[in-house]
């Protein structure tokens, strides 16, 4: 089912399955008033996922498929899928799922139910693809209600990968409350960083405006996160040094309203960046990076414990670090979220793929124990971040 071709379903309500990019692109009006109604996240945006299918690698890998249910001229759902090809397998996952931190279906509160799960059965029937894999679940997340009985049959099983969002929330109502309530060694640490960076200058911290320019910042963001990579042996198209996607995704941002970009300057350079949404009475961290010569110093530590305050200046409810384990995070955090995903099926091939990977995954486990000591094996260590 291609083009503007709809199938009928409950209530009167439509179907269809977008696979052009010619199509996507003209339903931003309708996409965008449901995002608005749905209250979702920029990573559901029909702007994100243009921006990302615009910029992608790989394009002759990738398809759209893209479920939406109409009520007349208003959407009333949109599962953002794409299908990927790799190693002989097609797998059906979120659209912009590589730059996404959190993955989900866009449905209004006044949707028709029997017509969203129309759609999930029409995409399945559909084909084009082996195996699905949504990764990236929320708690609460809107697909979870669609795909339960999936679940409770076994059609889709939980996947072994999971990832973890670590969050800072309390009852402070000053930023200096926040501050003082935190540990002796982490305020110590924090000042002992501050001095040691203003003994090279004047050391700044503050939110962009919204009439500076981007280009600068994005540079010095891609070639500090570069460093990093490479360092830690690991790489991401998104940082790659003239790739599109990272100026396309913050200019959606921007369009948007949403993007708060942090810096530490020191004698005016830029040691320290991070690239924010507020969304939901939430500060939500998407890329945090700092420069590695002052890494005595800790300046993205510094970084976040001043925007951290700076949130709860502001009144909003949560600073949310969105997916990734890592420790810095971990050592703010008053609360977390584990990230789950689920696969399954369609195909023989799919089935060998996701016995090929369960087998993976209890090898790598096996080989992992540790030696006689009696102690648990550490496979539950969450993901590091995709950024």
């Amino acid at each position: 089912m291609t083009g503007r071709k709809r199938v009928t379903a409950a209530a009167g309500r439509e179907l269809e399955i977008v696979t052009s990019y010619e199509r996507l692109a003209v339903l931003a009006p309708a996409w965008d008033d449901l995002w608005r109604r749905a209250d979702g996240l920029v990573f559901q945006s029909h702007a994100w996922v243009d921006a990302w299918w615009r910029t992608a690698t790989r394009r002759d890998d990738r398809d759209l498929l893209i479920g939406l249910v109409w009520n007349g001229a208003a959407l009333e759902a949109v599962l953002p899928f794409a299908t990927i090809r790799r190693r002989g397998v097609t797998v059906l996952e979120w659209a912009a799922k590589e730059h996404s931190d959190y993955g989900d279906a866009l449905l209004a509160p006044d949707r028709n139910r029997d017509a969203v799960t129309a759609l999930w059965w029409e995409i399945a029937a559909a084909g084009g693809f082996d195996m699905l894999y949504l990764n990236r679940l929320l708690p609460d997340a809107a697909i979870r209600g669609i795909i339960a009985p999936d679940v409770a049959s076994g059609r889709l099983r939980p996947n072994h990968r999971s990832e973890i969002s670590y969050r800072v929330a309390g009852p402070w109502r000053r930023g200096t409350d926040w501050f003082e309530a935190q540990s002796k060694k982490t305020r110590q640490n924090y000042r002992r960083g501050r001095k040691f960076m203003e003994e090279g200058g004047e050391l700044r911290f503050r939110l962009m405006g919204p009439d500076e320019p981007l280009e600068p910042v994005l540079t010095r963001v891609a070639a500090l996160k570069r460093k990093w990579l490479e360092r830690h042996g690991r790489a991401s198209d998104l940082f790659d040094e003239g790739a599109p996607a990272l100026a396309a995704l913050v200019d959606v941002m921007a369009r948007l309203g949403i993007l708060h970009v942090f810096v530490l300057e020191l004698a005016g350079a830029i040691v320290a960046v991070s690239i924010n949404v507020v969304q939901r009475r939430r500060m939500m961290a998407f890329i945090t990076t700092y420069d590695p010569e002052f890494e005595r110093a800790s300046p993205g530590m510094v970084l976040m414990m001043d925007y951290i305050q700076w949130s709860i200046d502001q009144g909003l409810e949560m600073v949310d670090f969105m997916c990734g384990g890592e420790d810095f995070k971990r050592r703010f955090a008053t609360e977390s979220a584990t990230l789950e995903s689920v696969t399954g099926a369609r195909t023989l091939v799919g089935r060998l793929a996701m016995l090929a990977d369960s087998a993976g995954h209890a090898i790598k486990n096996w080989r992992s124990r540790p030696a006689a000591t009696g102690a648990p094996a550490d496979s539950a260590e969450p993901s590091p971040s995709h950024r």
